[in-house]
């Protein structure tokens, strides 16, 4: 069975940094970030593909970097100058689709999360 684990969540300062970390139990096409913030729906965050295109949420451009060891199946998000309105739930998530983008309808595979929490 295909399984997404994600570590590296904490509670930062407004400004900080922190980097997420995902491992995998096989490989796909797409892999990616996603996140969840109290009463609000599921948003990406950023992807990258097969071939080594990636796709980031425009809120988080500039700010966060998506990267991944295909040989190690483990993904990574690197984020900078966080804010507070980038406090949620992160998950990792993995699609079976050559060229999926930012939408969480076309990830067939999730992690359970990590929280990450950003303070004024």
């Amino acid at each position: 069975q295909f399984r997404l684990t994600e570590s590296g969540g904490a509670s930062v300062q407004n400004g900080g940094s922190l980097t997420l970390f995902c491992e995998a139990t096989g490989y796909t096409f797409t892999v990616g970030w996603f996140r969840q913030a109290p009463g609000k729906e599921r948003e990406g965050v950023a992807v990258i593909r097969r071939d080594s295109t990636t796709a980031y949420a425009d809120s988080v451009k500039g700010r966060f970097t998506i990267s991944r060891d295909s040989a190690k199946s483990t993904l990574d998000l690197q984020m900078n100058s966080l804010k507070p309105e980038d406090t949620a739930m992160y998950y990792c998530a993995a699609s079976n689709k050559w060229s999926a983008g930012l939408l969480p309808t076309d990830f067939n595979w999730w992690g359970q999360g990590t929280q990450v929490t950003v303070t004024n």
